[in-house]
């Protein structure tokens, strides 16, 4: 009878596993408890061994706690009493099999109960290594990776491959061994640079390789320009006069880039520096505004981007500038309110300029008629004279078209000027008349 309680009448006997895992070079012990309610003139213990296929083997047993081993394995296999549990020391892989217990005690009757124990020893895996292939790198989208842990010894070992800290699951672009051991990158891209390790184990060790960052060759990706001076607005630069300004172009790249910067002047373009920095002195700038171009390269990969950007050197100060470029979208609704300010006081100034002359203009008509006192405009036709009277006291010359009125009167306000109107209407001939 088999399992974890094996109870015959009044006998009941207990282990704590049907497995237990051992170490190769360390003792096991194998622990078994039995008791029973009847009164017992005689308690036998017996220990066998089998392996797959073949016949059980006797090891030891006890008679009232009297050991009777197999000469053959008496300094190996020890029974541990009050109980009925076995020692092995030291354990070695041709241990590993099953070990079965019978207990027989005999009283009024005898009765017995028997457990089954498999052991499985195992050798404990040693620290991990892990190569890759190719070792020099690959270029992304063109080049494989392949990664294959190694370990030298150990027993039922399990793979696990890592990344950054975390468990790598397959994907489109990871392939397995069937055992785990290689893993392959197929194609190698940018996002596969990482830190990887294999963690290898089995039901007694684990043990997790150094960490390992393959060589993948990318970009450049991202190519921008920035300066530490001036305000940057999309891929303008505007400088102050007399500033110097250095500019620094960057990509995300491996190996990191060659630059190159180019000036552009009209039709033509030269290259003016080698290096990822560029000093613009914006008093030597011979315009007021400058084409430049930043080109990136790869030598590994033999890709290749350029950006442009211009730069503007103004008189104006540049903090009143920043200020005011601060917001791009703010700047617009200011200038948008500022023109519909200046639009409608242009047309406000207009519409005063011109309105009002022309209800002037018939006020004046009607004063005219009401002064002649006729209505017709013919009878207003002639000849019409100014004549000033200015200060007296003053030395300026009287015109010789302008005599004193015969209305003139001393001492009136002589820091005014009077003006008399002469009508000269001239004699028409009697034919217009009668006509």
């Amino acid at each position: 009878m088999y399992g974890n309680d094996s109870i015959c009448s009044a006998l009941k006997l207990t282990v704590p596993s049907h497995t237990i895992h051992g170490i190769e070079g360390q003792p096991l012990h194998l622990s078994v408890d039995y008791n029973f309610n009847a009164t017992a003139s005689e308690i036998q213990i017996i220990w066998l061994f089998e392996r797959s296929q073949s016949n059980p083997k006797y090891l030891l047993g006890s008679v009232n706690q009297r050991v009777v081993p197999d000469l053959e394995y008496q300094h190996k296999f020890t029974l541990m009493p009050p109980n009925a549990s076995l020692r092995i020391n030291p354990l070695h892989l041709s241990d590993e099999g099953n070990y079965i217990v019978k207990v027989n005690v005999r009283g009024n009757g005898t009765i017995a109960a028997s457990q089954k124990i498999q052991v499985a020893v195992d050798v404990p895996v040693t620290k991990p290594t892990v190569h890759t292939e190719p070792s020099s790198g690959v270029v992304e989208y063109v080049g494989n990776i392949t990664l294959k842990c190694i370990v030298d010894r150990g027993t039922r070992v399990a793979y696990q491959w890592m990344k950054n800290g975390k468990r790598l699951h397959a994907g489109p672009n990871y392939i397995f061994s069937s055992n785990n051991a290689t893993l392959l990158i197929v194609p190698a891209v940018k996002e596969d640079i990482g830190n990887y390790s294999c963690l290898v184990s089995n039901p007694v060790s684990a043990m997790e390789s150094e960490i390992i960052a393959p060589t993948i060759y990318y970009g450049p990706y991202g190519l921008r320009v920035k300066s530490d001076k001036g305000l940057n607005i999309g891929a303008v630069f505007t400088v102050d006069m007399g500033q110097v300004v250095l500019f620094d172009c960057s990509a995300d790249s491996n190996p990191p880039n060659t630059y190159s910067w180019i000036q552009r002047d009209d039709n033509t373009t030269q290259v003016i520096k080698y290096g990822p920095h560029l000093e613009v002195v914006s008093d030597k700038v011979a315009q007021k505004t400058m084409d430049y171009m930043c080109c990136a390269f790869n030598n590994v990969t033999g890709k290749r981007d350029e950006t442009h950007f211009t730069v503007v050197v103004t008189s104006v100060g540049l903090e009143k500038l920043a200020q005011k470029g601060k917001s791009l979208s703010s700047l617009a609704v200011i200038t948008g309110i500022s023109l519909f300010l200046i639009l409608a006081m242009a047309f406000l100034f207009l519409w005063k300029r011109y309105q009002p002359h022309k209800g002037m203009a018939e006020a004046d008509y009607r004063k005219a008629q009401a002064f002649s006192g006729h209505e017709s405009a013919l009878d207003d036709f002639g000849i019409y004279e100014f004549i000033s009277f200015p200060d007296l006291t003053s030395g300026s010359r009287v015109s010789s078209q302008s005599v004193p009125g015969p209305d003139f009167v001393a001492g009136q306000d002589m820091l005014s000027t009077v003006y008399e109107v002469i009508q000269h209407i001239p004699e028409q001939p009697e034919q217009d008349h009668q006509q």
